[in-house]
């Protein structure tokens, strides 16, 4: 599975943006996935997930402000982002979860969030 994010970009804080992630080569359905959050200069660390079941879980620098969400039939998670905050900003990556440190897929290039004060 190739794993491709998308939606990033330049917003104020207190702003919205909503990312996409999309894979191919096979289907994600069938996956615990999570969007992943790496700041400038820190390790990755993952801010929400969503179950096969739709059942949702997120980070509590997150909760009330992120919503995950995926599509089956397009194969696809995402995340929406509101009232954003400048420690909101870095690069966001989709994986699926299989353990508190391991992820099945190779990581794809990720989307840049940058939110000013």
């Amino acid at each position: 599975v190739q794993l491709q994010a998308s939606g990033g970009g330049l917003v104020q804080a207190g702003g919205s943006l909503r990312l996409t992630c999309t894979a191919s080569g096979n289907s994600i359905r069938f996956n615990l996935m999570g969007w992943f959050h790496q700041a400038p200069g820190k390790e990755r660390e993952l801010v929400a997930s969503i179950t096969t079941a739709g059942t949702t879980n997120y980070a509590d620098s997150v909760k009330g402000r992120f919503t995950i969400s995926r599509d089956n039939t397009k194969n696809t998670v995402s995340l929406q982002m509101t009232s954003l905050k400048p420690s909101d900003t870095g690069v966001y990556y989709c994986n699926s979860i299989l353990s508190d440190t391991k992820t099945r897929f190779p990581w794809g290039q990720g989307t840049l969030v940058t939110v000013s004060s």
